[in-house]
């Protein structure tokens, strides 16, 4: 074998050591079914849920609205005159659409120098720490879906303004994450019982 039929095969190998698989679970309206695809999130959830006291259903629309569970997920480039890219409309990566700022503060604080936005459980750990944050500052409760994703979204201090009282869009999205996480929770029960 040549030697350079030997490095490619060796570096086929290596790399296909290294992928994950980002694609979303289908059928994103069943919690059974997201979970029987996937049960290293229902771990992650239900760690991140005894670790910060944030229930899984509220932490699954959470992570549906964020990244539709898809970990590699990005916000959309930006083109000037349609075509001359300028860059991604924000730094938001992953599951839970960290921001790198917010990532690093977490990190630094919490989640360790290893921990990876598309990695689920740092993903959902991250978001129970930044609801407790959320909690600490807001009074917002845990349980509270709706207005957790509007201080998600807008940030705390912006929530803590009202920013999102204008935003008739982000009030309907916030609506509908609450009643996905009503949604999730009524599937969840019943698939345990199965």
């Amino acid at each position: 074998m040549s030697r350079l039929l030997r490095t490619i095969i060796l570096l086929v190998l290596v790399a296909s050591c290294g992928s994950k698989d980002f694609q979303a679970p289908r059928n994103l309206d069943d919690a059974c079914s997201i979970v029987q695809q996937r049960p290293e999130y229902l771990r992650a959830m239900k760690q991140a849920e005894r670790k910060w006291n944030v229930p899984v259903p509220v932490l699954m629309a959470m992570i549906y609205q964020e990244s539709k569970f898809i970990g590699n997920n990005r916000t959309p480039m930006k083109y000037a005159l349609g075509v001359i890219p300028l860059g991604r409309q924000s730094s938001a990566y992953g599951y839970a659409q960290a921001l790198d700022g917010t990532w690093e503060e977490y990190r630094r604080t919490d989640g360790g120098r290893f921990a990876k936005r598309d990695d689920i459980k740092d993903a959902t750990d991250f978001m129970g720490w930044y609801m407790n944050l959320t909690l600490l500052e807001t009074g917002v409760p845990l349980n509270d879906t709706r207005n957790q994703y509007l201080a998600y979204h807008d940030g705390r201090t912006g929530y803590l303004r009202g920013s999102y009282k204008s935003k008739t869009w982000l009030l309907r999205i916030a609506d509908e994450v609450n009643d996905r996480a009503l949604m999730y929770d009524q599937q969840l029960r019943l698939c345990a019982k199965r």
